[in-house]
């Protein structure tokens, strides 16, 4: 028997006879010989056949090929099989509407997503996916190595985490039930048990934006930590988790440099700067527009050269009511978000942990604590100062590589208008 042999160890076989295993993923036939490129998921196999037979092989048929590896600087990776033994291991196969051996993926992206389990074959498309892979990598590593518990929540949940409105209603054997907007009840209630929790998992939002930057289900890397002193000790895990995700990418694709300590500037600063530099005047507005992120992300990148920056102290009226005050600037918060390559990733912050200060929150936006009574039955047991922040996935790939759609690095999207595939 011989042990099938993967495209990228073929230099360690020269000169022996191996079997390789995978897709056509290009084949051109010449006068007296026939070139066929086999793909696996380590990369690409050059055949080089004398056999007429062999161009009847569709591409994206899956076959098995018995060959003798030889030397060849021509061919991809700098070696070859010769005097090739084809064994189609499917039916020949139905052409996508594109091609999969071109440099570059030429369809639009809505052919691309109707067509994703073939499209997603491209290498240049499937490298996206295995930076994604890798940056969970990391943000896992780091984080176990800062003592943290790795945990895994219901996505099925009786009250909404955010508000009452952009979630989804499902109905649980007869009750109403909705899909999770987020992890954030449960590791808060986490910290009490281990005091530092992260999850890597889904979450919804029936948010009605059709946008490059929303969907209606992503990956959300979230992490929460007890026994901190306000806001800035999670912005410093933060950086920890940033540069360790960095680190676990660097070997694919071009990385930017996380600094020991990524600049910041508060909420109100920042909208100071904006006036003072642009026609716009945000002074006033609850929140920043995503012009005001852009002009911030260049801001910062001029001054301390970073492509990072924090934001910190944004408005409690922009916050979830679990997001602890200023102490120091009241109508403030002590929160952040994280502003990369002119888009916001991160948001995070300091939590109450107080039950009589959720109670005073609650009823200060007019919401009835009765609605989030076993979230709240938790901080009547002691809680410890905490704080926690969350990333999407998808956006972290995207702006990683320069892509200006998240739908580019999600496996198969859901938004306002795709159900499918």
């Amino acid at each position: 028997m011989i042990s099938r042999v993967l495209a990228v160890d073929l230099p360690r076989h020269v000169g022996e006879r191996v079997k390789i295993a995978g897709w056509v993923h290009r084949r051109r036939e010449l006068k007296s010989v026939t070139f066929v490129v086999v793909r696996d998921r380590t990369g690409l196999a050059q055949v080089v056949s004398r056999s007429a037979g062999e161009s009847g092989l569709p591409e994206e048929t899956v076959v098995e090929v018995r060959g003798t590896v030889t030397a060849n600087e021509q061919a991809p990776g700098g070696y070859e099989l010769t005097e090739p033994e084809f064994v189609p291991l499917s039916e020949p196969a139905v052409p996508p509407p594109f091609d999969l051996y071109r440099p570059g993926m030429a369809a639009s992206l809505p052919t691309v997503l109707d067509h994703a389990p073939v499209a997603l074959r491209h290498p240049k498309l499937r490298e996206r996916f295995a930076v994604t892979a890798a940056s969970v990598a990391g943000f896992r590593s780091t984080l176990d190595g800062l003592g943290f518990t790795e945990t895994h929540t219901p996505k099925i949940v009786s009250s909404a985490t955010e508000s009452g409105a952009n979630v989804f209603g499902i109905d649980y054997f007869g009750r109403r039930a909705y899909l999770a907007q987020s992890p954030q009840f449960f590791k808060q209630a986490l910290v009490g048990v281990f005091e530092r929790v992260y999850e890597v998992g889904p979450v919804f939002r029936a948010e009605p934006h059709d946008t490059a930057r929303h969907l209606a289900q992503y990956t959300s890397l979230d992490a929460e930590l007890g026994f901190v002193t306000d806001h800035r000790d999670v912005m410093a895990v933060l950086r920890e988790t940033v540069a360790g995700m960095v680190d676990a990418v660097a070997g694919i694709v071009p990385v930017p440099e996380v600094p020991a300590e990524i600049p910041s500037v508060h909420f109100a600063d920042a909208q100071e700067l904006i006036a003072r530099h642009t026609d716009d005047d945000p002074r006033g507005e609850p929140d920043l527009a995503p012009a005001h992120e852009r002009w911030l992300s260049e801001w910062a990148v001029r001054t301390y050269g970073s492509e990072f920056l924090f934001v910190t102290g944004y408005p409690m009226a922009k916050r979830p009511f679990y997001t602890h005050p200023d102490p120091d600037r009241p109508g403030y918060s002590n929160s952040f978000d994280l502003l990369f390559r002119g888009l916001e990733l991160v948001t995070g912050g300091q939590r109450l942990h107080r039950h009589a200060d959720y109670l005073a929150a609650l009823l200060a936006r007019g919401e009835d604590p009765a609605g989030y009574r076993d979230y709240l039955d938790v901080f009547t047991h002691g809680m410890p100062p905490h704080g926690g922040f969350a990333m999407g996935l998808e956006r972290w790939t995207a702006r990683l590589l320069g892509l200006g759609n998240v739908r580019w690095t999600t496996l198969f999207p859901r938004d306002l208008h795709r159900l499918t595939p």
